[in-house]
This record gives C-alpha cells, sequence and structure tokens, in this order.
C-alpha cells in the first residue's frame, strides 16, 4: 500500500515550476498532491500523480532531474486530534516522520496526509492494525 512520489529538482528561478505544470498538462498527467520545498538555491517539487512512467518520460525529456520515494497516504479523521492520533501512534512505535503534506478529497469526510516514513512497511504495518485506512495508489487517482 505504499504509493509512489516524485521528486522534481528545481533551480530555484522564475518560470522552472510553470515549467514542470506545463510539461504534464501537455503529456495529459493529473497531479493529485504535491508540496515544494526550497532554499536559496534550487526547490524540492514532491507530487502523487496519476501516471507515473509517462510523468517520469515527459519530465526527463525537458531535462528534468528526478527522484522516486515510495510514501504512505493516510486517511485522518477531520477533526480535532485527528492528525494527532497518528502522530501519536508512529511516534510510539519509534517511526520517524520526515515530512508530509496535505491531499484533498473531494467526497469524504476525512482529510489525506502523504507521509514520508523512515521505516515504510512498519509504519503501513503499525498503521493498518490500528485501523487507519492506508489509500492504495490507484485509489488516489480513481475519480
Amino acid at each position: 500500500m505504499k504509493t509512489e512520489q516524485l521528486s522534481v529538482f528545481l533551480e530555484n528561478k522564475a518560470g522552472r515550476l510553470a515549467e514542470v505544470t506545463r510539461t504534464l498538462a501537455q503529456a495529459g498527467v493529473n497531479i493529485r498532491a504535491l508540496s515544494l520545498a526550497d532554499t536559496s538555491d534550487f526547490g524540492i517539487l514532491r507530487m502523487i500523480v496519476c501516471d507515473h512512467e509517462k510523468a517520469k518520460n515527459a519530465l526527463k525529456e525537458k531535462g528534468f532531474t528526478l527522484g522516486r520515494t515510495s510514501v504512505v497516504a493516510v486517511e485522518v479523521p477531520d477533526t480535532p486530534g485527528g492528525l494527532d492520533s497518528v502522530l501519536q501512534l508512529v511516534s510510539e512505535h519509534g517511526i520517524n516522520v520526515e515530512y508530509m503534506y496535505a491531499f484533498v478529497q473531494r467526497e469524504a469526510e476525512s482529510a489525506v496526509m502523504i507521509f514520508r516514513f523512515d521505516k515504510v512497511d512498519h509504519a503501513i504495518e503499525i498503521l493498518t492494525a490500528h485501523n487507519f485506512v492506508v489509500i492504495p495508489a490507484e485509489r488516489l487517482c480513481a475519480r
């Protein structure tokens, strides 16, 4: 139940992010979730897309440097303390959250968080054992 995330390394200059989105739009690739982190020299655009191979090929063809990472999409109760319940659980089991970002579902009563854990398989095991819904990659792009 891991989800593949693409990371695109970008020069921190005007228009580079727009080049990525234009490339993916022209390739017909839908972006479902993203996060952008930057430093003074470069940025890392992390994305969940609906067709990884098509996205990867289109971006490489345009000269972008890419990475692929396994992340976990988890349904989190959309209530006060919902995110805390996940973070407390993984913390109790010695699992570190390296980063996370949100994902929007259209008709759900829960939020979805994308987590990069240091122990991905262990995190999935613990979360599912405690009745958290770990969303498979193919469901992230379902309409």
